[in-house]
């Protein structure tokens, strides 16, 4: 029998030790969550309070004009459309750099991450000297939806593909080959086998592509030319409203493209989740 006096000796260091070994921790926790506080969550804190401040209609009114439905209705457009040709271009790609060996395979692999490295707007100088009214592949793309589409494209491209590389590297390649073996063809492989596996990845990378189109701005400002209704993206018309002092407008738009970033998130989210096997079963 264990006197009471040493009981409770016994339990005061256990729970001595405890906070000693967690106090690093927590603090290195809070620590963490400051910053993301000071970082993130205090300024699009001080945005939706911004877009709120003429009241809910005048948040409606600001986001619903003619010129932000049209700015949001391009971007909208040209984020759908680049983030669908990421998603199958750059499993495309990470799947060469990964399972293929060919000279300059280190370069390639470098220069997937240039668009991380370059200021966007060195990339809109890129594209419209290329693409621009003295093409030289006789290509001009300026003042175009298609040319924002490249732009866009450009930089955002490396999501997917670093998004999917690790995960097809670590994938086990005899299941594929036990499966070849066993008839299955390449489609039937890459549907049954290696499309599960990769779902998670992809998604991962298009929601990332996906909230980087959603709002760039430097990419598009030389090719693009901010032409109401054909290339204006969202991020310049709000360059507009704040040029024209009008912040609370500004901050209208800006809160509307958050709240499209993260519906979109949650759809990639939710689709991955529901094309994974076993996905509902593991949560």
């Amino acid at each position: 029998m264990i006197a009471p006096a040493a009981r409770s000796r016994s339990l005061g260091s256990v729970l001595r030790r405890r906070r000693s070994a967690g106090g690093p921790g927590a603090l290195v926790g809070a620590a963490g969550m400051l910053w993301l506080s000071l970082i993130v969550l205090a300024p699009l804190a001080a945005i939706v309070a911004t877009a709120f401040a003429g009241g809910p209609g005048g948040f409606v009114d600001a986001v619903t004009a003619p010129a932000a439905l049209s700015a949001l209705g391009v971007t909208l457009a040209v984020a759908l459309a680049v983030t669908g040709v990421n998603a199958v271009i750059g499993t495309v790609i990470a799947w060469v750099l990964v399972r293929d060996d060919f000279p300059g395979k280190r370069v390639i692999d470098t220069a997937i991450d240039l668009p991380f490295a370059l200021p966007t707007i060195v990339a809109s100088i890129v594209l419209l000297a290329l693409y621009g009214p003295s093409s030289p592949v006789g290509l001009e793309l300026q003042h175009t939806f298609w040319g924002v589409c490249a732009a866009v494209a450009f930089v955002t491209l490396p999501f997917v593909v670093r998004a999917v590389q690790p995960v097809l590297a670590a994938q086990s390649r005899e299941v594929e080959q036990a499966a070849a073996a066993l008839g299955a063809g390449p489609v039937t492989v890459a549907r049954l086998i290696l499309l599960p596996a990769l779902i998670p990845a992809i998604a991962a990378g298009a929601g990332l592509s996906l909230c980087r189109a959603l709002g760039e701005f430097g990419a598009v400002i030389l090719i693009g030319g901010a032409i109401p209704g054909e290339t204006e993206v969202a991020s310049q018309y709000i360059r507009a409203l704040v040029e024209q002092d009008d912040p609370v407008s500004a901050a209208a738009v800006s809160t509307a493209l958050l709240v499209i970033s993260l519906a979109g998130l949650g759809l990639l989210r939710a689709l991955s989740r529901r094309l994974t096997p076993g996905a509902e079963a593991g949560r």
